[in-house]
Parts: structure tokens; C-alpha cells; sequence
């Protein structure tokens, strides 16, 4: 099996390795057995599928919960001489004709459809009547209410395994906790599936986090950097994606906004042009996607907090999907927390004390000063290997930390101990800080040696300081109510035995220093970026010429591979990093001219 997917793999991918836990799950799959797969975003999930659906024979159908990424899917396979099709709303006559008649006389191998039409009457009939090798279920976390994005319409699809006897399932995902993998397990009623958890690290990804001050100056000095270059930037609300547009525009930065207040067909157009690099930046809700398959994003900001960390793993990871270096800014407010908060009071109880564990959970990743990827790793029940990731502001050494950490750290938890640990971050903060908050008066808390002892500093400076001692292991949040308690190494802070790291606070207009990372350094090394910019040219004016993304014809991994490698070949080609048989065919001329052209100009060698 494994041979042979390799195989398949070079031909059409043009590939030589399978990246961590592939193997495992196309063999699961090509072995008809039940699987749940979760790998991060970039990981390789769709590959799980699609060689065992080249590689088998029948019909593999994939339930996706956006056109958009069906669109791109498709579009990408046929690109690679795969024959897909999808069903969706937004094809035309021809292309359902085309579709049905790939289906029924068997030459398609994969089938993209929605959860909705999956189990539209006579549409399951009409699968059973065909040759169906199994079904994919695509971003399958949206199944389980403990997940951070569930759709009631995934609940449909849990009676697929009765309604399908003898078809395999395949479940995959990006991001599920060990509970959200056992949901999906029971909703999907799996037959003892193989579970493949791959690691949530990101190495190719670069974190940094910091509070807003000058927020539009903060994102566009992120912009700056990556000059030409396509980047997202979140909003929480489509007021800010409206502001933050007018703003970028406004510099000559090329965006376009994206968010639930505008009609379908301008999202749809916005989207597009981003897609397909007619914009360099799209600014929008988290409205925007989810499943979007574009490979070359090179920065994802977030102007404002997230509100959960499975969004900010999903969102942030919509950067570097081709393992090329990405830059992931989050710019957080205090009243970030506040805004997320407000809307879950719509929610049944059960599901805004989820939505509010997630919420304290992202604010606490925000505020603690701990290494960005330590942090995420462990909520998933994951563990960094090393001590310094090098690759987030903690580990760059990009903070500021106060020299007086000590005894600050020593101030907050003294008062954690005289309020006999019986409240939340929130209250301590206030009587740190000396509020005349009613609670407070009537406690009798104005009365102890730590009121006010922090009143220099600004109700959220104090709070960020309590959260970096939490996330530093010196307090603990305890109960449903997340009360604060002093630790075993909080003790030994009191006693002046370990001294906690503390950020100072940020000052406005303050630009942090920044650190050049080791995934940076690698992904260029060798590449001319003059080759590198004139092939990105040819690849646009292909790509619009062909109607499809211009990741579609080559992502950035290939294009800077072509940069460093300058092949004069077919067969020298074909050696580059994804280019297959059918795109050497297709692409292989008009490239190796263009590197053959530009080497003269400039007297370079070929075939380094």
C-alpha cells in the first residue's frame, strides 16, 4: 500500500516524503478501516485522503463545509491531473452535467459536497448506487459541541455509518481536544477508528503577542515588513474591519474588507481577489476562512483577541500552510475579554460555560509571558521539547521585563493570601489597584495591607501581571469559578526563592525589537530573491490567464526551490520541491525559459 502511495505521491504531487502520521492514515484508510486524524493546519490532511482516493478504486466523497474550499480543492487536483468534482450551489448547468455524468460512469475519484446535501433525500440513495470506495469528513470538528466552531448541520451527517453499511468514515481536522476527538468518535458512532493525533507545533510559524497601544501603527508596522506579501488581519467587530481597511487604503497598502454585514457577492468578490492576488491583504471577522486553502500567507494578524485558542490555532495557522516562515501577531486589548463575553449571553448555560472556559483560557495565553508555543502545546495535552522555542517574542527576548519583578510578583500574591484565596483575578486586581467598588467596601477589603499597593499602575496592567503569574505556574484558578490560590512555587516567590517574569507595561507609540528566527533564515537560504520575484510575476499572469489562485500553479515552497535550485531541464525540474508529472508537463517550458533568461541577464549558474 505504502509503496504505492508514494508512487502516487510524486506523480501528481511531485513530493518525495510523507510528513508525520500521512502514512498511517492513508493506510487506515486504503485498509477500510474507521479513523479520526487531526493535524495542524498545513500538516497535510487532504493528502490523507486524496492518494487513497487516486489509489482505490471507486468513489470517494468529501463533506466539506464551504464552497470556497471545495472550489479550491477541486480546482487544485485537477491541476495535478486528478479528476474531482464537486456539488454545490454555485456551479453552473454544465458543471452538474459534467459532475453527474464523472460520477456515474466512474472516471471521477473524488466528490466534494456540503453536510446539507450529503443528506438531502435521494441524494444518499443516489450515492449507493455507485461504487463508493469511503467518505471524508472535512473539518470535522464542527460535529461536537465542545468544539470551537459547532454547526448544528454536522450533527446530520452522525447517521452516515447505519445509512452507509460497509462504507469506511474518515474524520479530519485541524483542531479537537481529547474531548472534541471522543465527540466526534461517539456523534459519528466510528467502529473502533484509528486515531491519529499529529503535534500542534507550528515550527514555521512566528508568535507574538503584545497589548495594543497605537494599534493601527502597531499593524502596519507588521505590514511594513512584508511589503507585497499576502497577509490577514483579524477583527472581532466589522466596525474595526471597516476602520482598519480605511486605514491600510488610506497608506496605499492594497486591501479589501470582509465581514458578515456585506452582501454574499462582495464577500465573494473580495475573497476572490485575495485569493487570486489581485490584493495583497484582506481584513475581516473570523466570518472569513475557515478551510481557505491558500498556501502563501506570509503574516496573520489578529487586531484584537480571539476567543478561544482552538480559533487562534486555526486562524494563526492560515499562515505558512506551504512550511514556509509566517509571522502571527496578536494585539490585545482589556476590553477584548469583555466584548467576547457579552456575546455569550444569548447562549444555553452549557454552552457559555464552554465559551467562557475557552475565553479565560485565550486571555490567560495573551497575558502570561510564557513561551507562545509552551502554552498551546499544553492546552492540547502536548509538550514542547525544548525550553526555547526561538520562534515566539518570549523565547526572541523581545519583551520588556520589569527589574522589580520580585517584589511585584510578591505584592500580588500577598494579597491572593489575604483575601484566604477565596476570589478571582478580576476582584484581587481591584483591590490591588484600591477600587472603591462596593463589594470591596462592604468586605471590609479597603481595610487590608495590600489594598492599593499596586495603585501606580492601571487596572490592566495589574490584571496582565496576575495572569503572567498564573500561566508561570505561581497562582492557580481553582473551581468553577476560577478562584486564585497560591502554588508551591508561589510560596517560594513569597520567600524570595524564584523570581517570576513580569512584562512591562507597553507604552504607547513603543515599538518592540525584533528578532530574526532561525525558520526565516533557513527558508531563503539560496534563493535569489530577484529569480524568486520575476517567477511569482509568471505564476500570476498563469494563474489569471487559467481563471485559478496562483498557489493553484505553484506555491511559494516550489517558486523558491526554482530560485535556489535554477533547473535548465525537464528532468532537472521535475527534482524541484511539488512540481509532478503533470505540472512539469504543463509549466515546465515556460519556467525553465524564464530561469534560463534571468541567469544570462544576471550570470548565474543553472543546476546548482
Amino acid at each position: 500500500m505504502l509503496e504505492n502511495a508514494k508512487k502516487i505521491l510524486k506523480q501528481y504531487w511531485g513530493y518525495d516524503e510523507f510528513r508525520p502520521f500521512q502514512e498511517e492514515a492513508i493506510v487506515s484508510a486504503m485498509s477500510k478501516r474507521d479513523s479520526i486524524v487531526v493535524l495542524p493546519t498545513g500538516g497535510g490532511k487532504s493528502l490523507c485522503f486524496q492518494i487513497p482516493a487516486v489509489a482505490m478504486d471507486g468513489l470517494t466523497v468529501v463533506i466539506s463545509p464551504l464552497i470556497s474550499l471545495m472550489k479550491d480543492q477541486v480546482d487544485s487536483m485537477q491541476q495535478c491531473g486528478i479528476n474531482a468534482v464537486r456539488l454545490d450551489s454555485s456551479i453552473s448547468g454544465p458543471e452538474r452535467e459534467y459532475a453527474h455524468n464523472a460520477i456515474e460512469d466512474g472516471t471521477a475519484k473524488l466528490l466534494y459536497v456540503s453536510p446539507e446535501r450529503m443528506m438531502q433525500n435521494g441524494f444518499l440513495d443516489y450515492l449507493k448506487n455507485q461504487n463508493l470506495a469511503m467518505v471524508a469528513i472535512d473539518e470535522a470538528h464542527c460535529i461536537s459541541m465542545w468544539g470551537h466552531d459547532f454547526r448544528p448541520e454536522y450533527r446530520q451527517i452522525g447517521s452516515l455509518k447505519q445509512k452507509l453499511p460497509g462504507v469506511s468514515i474518515h474524520a479530519f481536522t485541524a483542531t479537537a481536544t481529547k474531548q472534541v476527538q471522543t465527540d466526534i468518535h461517539k456523534q459519528l458512532k466510528l467502529d473502533n477508528p484509528k486515531i491519529l493525533v499529529g503535534s500542534f507545533d507550528r515550527p514555521n510559524l512566528i508568535y507574538r503577542v503584545e497589548p495594543a497601544g497605537d494599534l493601527d501603527d502597531q499593524v502596519c508596522q507588521v505590514v511594513k515588513r512584508h511589503k507585497n506579501e499576502s497577509g490577514i488581519i483579524y477583527c472581532i467587530r466589522r466596525k474595526d474591519v471597516d476602520e482598519m481597511h480605511s486605514v491600510l487604503s488610506a497608506k496605499g497598502y492594497k486591501s479589501l474588507p470582509y465581514h458578515a454585514g456585506m452582501n454574499v457577492m462582495a464577500r465573494k468578490l473580495n475573497q476572490d481577489a485575495f485569493i487570486r492576488e489581485k490584493v495583497d491583504i484582506i481584513v475581516a471577522t473570523v466570518a472569513f476562512g475557515m478551510g481557505i486553502d491558500k498556501s502563501n500567507v506570509r503574516f496573520v494578524i489578529h487586531a484584537g483577541m480571539p476567543k478561544s485558542i482552538e480559533h487562534y490555532q486555526q486562524e494563526s495557522g492560515r499562515g505558512g500552510r506551504d512550511g514556509l516562515e509566517a509571522e502571527c501577531c496578536l494585539f490585545h486589548k482589556g476590553r477584548d475579554y469583555g466584548t467576547w463575553k457579552y456575546f455569550t449571553n444569548e447562549m444555553e448555560p452549557q454552552a457559555r460555560q464552554i465559551a467562557l472556559n475557552k475565553l479565560n483560557a485565550i486571555y490567560g495565553f495573551c497575558t502570561s509571558g510564557v513561551c507562545r508555543r509552551k502554552s498551546i502545546l499544553t492546552y492540547f495535552d502536548q509538550a514542547l521539547e525544548n525550553s526555547n522555542c526561538g520562534g515566539c517574542d518570549v523565547c526572541l527576548g523581545e519583551g520588556e521585563y520589569m527589574e522589580d519583578a520580585l517584589v511585584t510578583g510578591q505584592k500580588v500574591i500577598s494579597c491572593v493570601i489575604r483575601l484566604d484565596e477565596r476570589f478571582g483575578a478580576d476582584y484581587t486586581t481591584l483591590v490591588l489597584i484600591g477600587s472603591k467598588d462596593k463589594r470591596i467596601l462592604e468586605n471590609g477589603h479597603d481595610n487590608l495591607s495590600t489594598y492599593g499597593i499596586l495603585s501606580d499602575f492601571t487596572r490592566g496592567n495589574v490584571r496582565d501581571w496576575v495572569e503572567q503569574l498564573v500561566g508561570q505556574g505561581y497562582l492557580a484558578k481553582t473551581g468553577d469559578y476560577n478562584v486564585l490560590t497560591v502554588t508551591a512555587a508561589g510560596w517560594e516567590v513569597i520567600k524570595g526563592n524564584i523570581k517570576p517574569r513580569l512584562l512591562e507595561p507597553l507604552k504607547k507609540k513603543e515599538t518592540r525589537k525584533r528578532s530574526k528566527t532561525k525558520a526565516e533564515a533557513q527558508s531563503w537560504e539560496g534563493v535569489d530573491s530577484g529569480l524568486f520575484e520575476e517567477l511569482r510575476e509568471l505564476r500570476k499572469m498563469i494563474a489569471d490567464s487559467k481563471g485559478v489562485p496562483a498557489f493553484v500553479v505553484f506555491g511559494d515552497a516550489s517558486l523558491r526551490d526554482m530560485a535556489r535550485k535554477r533547473p535548465s531541464t525537464g528532468h532537472r525540474f521535475l527534482e524541484i520541491h511539488g512540481v509532478g508529472q503533470k505540472k512539469r508537463k504543463d509549466y515546465g517550458k515556460t519556467f525553465i525559459s524564464a530561469i534560463t533568461r534571468y541567469c544570462e541577464q544576471e550570470e548565474l549558474d543553472l543546476d546548482v
